[in-house]
């Protein structure tokens, strides 16, 4: 048997790059490997004078289906420091949408939950299907949120409705999404790429300067993203630490619900 690492594709046509996290077989889920893999994609694009907006997808009718669960089993093993500086950096590499100087569209399919669901939420606009599998889980893992939730989320929905939706880690679909303010536009799934692409056509026909400039005033406060994400990474390094996390990752395992005792 063969197998290959998770990368990330990169089409550019027309002044529009599409970016696809491409892991299709487990659903795009986020590694280190795939993160790491964005990152460069983005580092590329950042040297090109030929792009002036991107689409970024997954490969295999999903978006992404959020941290890798092994991954968070091996992270149970490491020591509080290492874990959070680990998180940290976890963060900035599928964050790094954030550096890219152009307008930047989610199309979303299929699933985007936890830390999945926040990298379409660093796009400046998501398109979503309407029957897309969306969720922000974390507490129903036993794990704080992370990778920017607790600030991209009301800084999308606002403080109350936010709350809700971390609090409860419920799902919902494309439809609701927007509603919530989590979403442009809910699409037919068929449709998602085709309607992500035309709006990124749209935003790349426009003087380059100035939406350069646009995209920055528009950009999410950086700072207080930063000040979110330091606090989130304490708060996961210290879940990794707790009964509950490997009683979720078990329920989770076993797909039942988790009985949690607060330790």
């Amino acid at each position: 048997m063969t197998t290959r690492a998770p990368g990330v594709l990169l089409e550019v046509e027309a002044h529009v790059a599409t970016l696809t996290l491409d892991d299709a077989p487990r659903r795009n889920a986020m590694t280190p490997e795939l993160g790491i893999a964005l990152r460069a994609r983005v580092e590329e694009l950042r040297a090109r004078d030929d792009v002036r907006a991107v689409v970024l997808t997954g490969a295999g009718g999903a978006f992404t289906a959020g941290g890798d669960l092994q991954m968070l089993e091996r992270l149970r093993q490491s020591s509080f420091e290492d874990a959070r500086v680990f998180m940290l950096e976890f963060y900035s590499r599928y964050l790094s949408v954030l550096d890219l100087p152009f307008p930047t569209v989610a199309a979303v399919e299929g699933a985007a939950i936890g830390a999945g669901l926040c990298v379409a939420l660093a796009c400046d606009v998501c398109i979503v299907a309407e029957d897309a599998k969306l969720a922000l889980n974390f507490v129903q893992l036993g794990l704080h949120p992370g990778m920017g939730a607790t600030w991209l989320v009301p800084w999308r929905t606002g403080a109350q409705r936010a709350a809700e939706l971390l609090l409860t880690g419920r799902r919902f679909d494309g439809r609701e999404a927007v509603r919530l303010g989590l979403a442009l536009e809910a699409t037919p799934a068929s449709e998602v790429q085709s309607r992500a692409r035309a709006l990124a056509t749209t935003m790349a026909a426009n003087a380059p300067l100035a939406t350069r400039g646009l995209k920055g005033r528009l950009t999410a406060d950086r700072e207080g993203l930063r000040r979110a994400l330091e606090e989130e990474a304490r708060l996961q390094a210290e879940s990794y630490g707790s009964a509950d996390l490997g009683e979720g990752l078990a329920a989770a395992a076993a797909r039942r619900a988790p009985r949690f005792q607060g330790c």
